[in-house]
């Protein structure tokens, strides 16, 4: 999600922060960031800037400090679930967003992707002209998924894994 994130913005006109580790900060300057911050290094407010718009799809930072680098009307999109709790399953950190939202000058939202025909079409087209390109780190066979799986929860991978017929045979 991050590396086709990071290349939409870029296409659409945005200067785009990535954030990411250390062995993946290459990738995402490739991808269209013209700047990165390392999360292993570096705390995501550390630097002082406000953005207009944040995207968290890693649910590594709390609401706080995402607001912190919030300009004072800037939003903030929630994307995807974190682990389970009890009661909020997955969401919590997204029903305290949009439960705080209206008594804040910032925008707190989530997103929950839904399929429609016009966001597939517009995500062609980017993937048509080579504005928005899939990132591959490799690709493997069947037998070799179990430790592909392994590398991904370790964050060893950088973009996505594949399997299937390897193209190079």
């Amino acid at each position: 999600m991050g590396s086709y994130a990071v290349q939409l913005a870029h296409a659409l006109g945005g200067i785009v922060t990535g954030v990411a580790s250390t062995a993946k900060l290459e990738l995402v300057r490739s991808l269209g960031a013209q700047h990165v911050i390392d999360y292993t290094l570096q705390d995501l407010d550390a630097e002082g800037v406000d953005y207009d718009l944040v995207i968290d799809l890693g649910g590594r930072n709390s609401i706080r400090t995402l607001r912190r680098v919030l300009a004072p009307t800037g939003t903030l999109v929630i994307v995807g679930g974190e682990d389970g709790g009890r009661i909020t399953g997955g969401i919590g950190r997204q029903l305290r967003a949009v439960l705080l939202s209206p008594f804040i000058s910032q925008r707190l939202a989530t997103f929950i992707s839904t399929e429609h025909h016009s966001f597939i079409e517009r995500l062609a087209t980017h993937l048509t002209n080579g504005t928005v390109v899939p990132a591959i780190d490799r690709t493997v066979d069947l037998a070799e998924v179990p430790d592909a799986i392994r590398d991904l929860e370790a964050g060893r991978v950088r973009g996505k894994t594949s399997s299937g017929d390897r193209p190079d045979r």
